[in-house]
């Protein structure tokens, strides 16, 4: 396998576009771009992203979607963070970003923003199975994670970053001992919040990535400050420095990019916390980031190791799922579904993905209770920690788990066209078609579209042998109309 793959990075300081090579089970770095957007510092005290904000990001998408001419969607993906995941007009942005860009963008979890770090920094270490904490200090969060052999054991994602910080504390970059104290009490507040569960799962060696962690590492080593990495007497140097200086613009160190100067001091003020609640000596600085975690993600995707299944597994283990019930109804409904779309019966179809995954998790809320358990069922769809998914992928699946039982009309601002309609179509008759919960076979059946809904037609009288199905069936097809659709149900 020799083929291109792209990554897109919406940060809270910086946009980053990394396109890769893969060959075989690795990914080689081709080119990257990086444009210095600070969309973080035009978040208004109200959570709105200003224009000007707006038309920075737009500005760099525009760069990054003419290095992506002639990329398929399947290989390139493209990621939010902290920003746009807080700011109130965000889709209304995100609308104009991916007609922008060419490509669709996720908002990602913080957390899942943490794995994904994670995963970029694994495949750089000379020894993957050593227990690392690793800290990425972006722009507008701060994500830390203890791994071990490739996988995480702990992730956080904390409110602060460079970008809010040095807004925050240090109006026009001015830097003074008490507001430079300030914002070190501050990230230490945040830290301590975690700070036991770390220490108490302990690590061999820190490690810092992205943007912040290496800004500081290059200070420190071109200045003689450090032999490698972040230390701590290094780090506290550059701090007194910064003090002294009382703005980063006025600071005499070789190595010092106009870039950074905005966001020195808030990355500075939540590096030295981190320092000091973690009781950390040296950190060492790795290439591997997010957009390189993004990467291997789809690389996984590809070969079929997708960490959305495996949530989903887990899911089901952890909400004690009928997992012999939820298999009928999603064979059911995934045969429904190919007979209205042929085309989702390809390897990786989005829309068969997401229906089987439905089906899988349709009953988590039973967990919580019985009763109205498909509302219990979508609130923990939408509001879990999913590692794989997007927050736009939980939207999705926890509307269609929603809509899977009762009342249609409370299905959300759905286009009369869209796709999900016809897979809640698909799960609610599957659903209602093993409301027994047996492995009797059920009768032949043909499922098509009509002009205005869908018709389900049951061979040779099938379903005249099933009354209680009929009976719900027939109740199922006044659900339809109540939202203008048709299910016409021949027997």
């Amino acid at each position: 396998m020799n083929k291109l793959t792209a990554a897109v990075d919406l940060g809270s300081n910086s946009f980053r576009l990394q396109v890769g090579r893969i060959i075989d089970h690795q990914i080689y770095p081709l080119d990257g771009l990086k444009e210095t957007v600070r969309l973080a510092a035009g978040l208004t005290a109200d959570k709105l992203l200003d224009s000007a904000a707006q038309q920075r990001g737009l500005g760099a998408l525009s760069i990054f979607s003419e290095r992506l001419r002639g990329f398929d969607a399947s290989s390139v993906r493209a990621v939010a963070t902290n920003t746009l995941r807080v700011a109130k007009n965000a889709a209304a942005f995100l609308e104009k970003a991916e007609a922008t860009l060419g490509f669709p963008i996720e908002v990602i979890s913080g957390r899942e923003e943490a794995r994904l770090i994670y995963l970029g920094v694994a495949h750089t270490l000379a020894n993957p199975k050593q227990r690392q904490l690793v800290v990425d200090i972006g722009g507008g969060s701060t994500e830390l994670i203890i791994g071990e052999n490739g996988e995480p054991l702990e992730l956080e994602s904390l409110y602060m970053g460079c970008v809010s910080y040095s807004l925050r504390f240090f109006p026009q970059g001015r830097v003074n001992k008490n507001n430079f104290c300030a914002a070190e009490l501050a990230a230490s507040q945040e830290l301590q919040t975690i700070v036991h569960a770390y220490q108490a799962l302990g690590w061999a060696a820190a490690i810092g990535s992205s943007g912040t962690a290496k800004a500081i590492m290059e200070l420190l080593v071109q200045n003689k400050l450090s032999d490698y990495g972040i230390t701590r007497s290094g780090l506290n140097a550059l701090c007194a420095e910064l003090i002294r200086a009382g703005n980063a613009s006025r600071m005499r160190l070789q190595g010092l990019r106009a870039d950074r100067l905005p966001v020195l001091p808030g990355g500075l003020a939540i590096m030295s916390a981190i320092f000091n609640v973690f009781d950390l000596d040296r950190m060492v600085f790795s290439e591997g980031a997010l957009r390189l975690g993004v990467l291997y993600d789809q690389l996984e995707r590809y070969h079929h190791d997708d960490m959305r299944e495996v949530t989903v597994n887990r899911f089901m283990q952890r909400y004690e799922v009928d997992r012999q019930q939820a298999g009928r109804v999603a064979n059911t409904a995934l045969g429904l579904l190919h007979q209205l779309v042929p085309i989702t019966q390809d390897a990786d179809n989005a829309d068969a993905q997401f229906l089987v995954w439905a089906a899988r998790l349709h009953e988590v809320g039973i967990s919580v209770a019985h009763s109205s358990y498909h509302k219990h069922s979508a609130y923990i769809l939408l509001n879990a920690d999913m590692p794989g998914f997007s927050r736009r992928d939980q939207i999705r699946l926890s509307q269609m788990v929603l809509a899977h039982r009762g009342k249609l009309e409370r299905v959300g601002p759905l286009q009369k066209d869209a796709a999900e309609w016809t897979l809640i179509c698909c799960l609610r008759i599957a659903v209602l078609l093993h409301r027994v919960r047996d492995d009797q076979s059920l009768p032949d059946m043909t499922m098509r579209f009509t002009k205005s809904g869908f018709h389900l037609a049951f061979a040779d009288g099938g379903l005249e042998r099933l009354p209680l199905t009929a009976a719900v069936l027939a109740e199922e097809a006044k659900q339809w109309l109540s939202v203008g659709s048709e299910l016409k149900i021949d027997a």
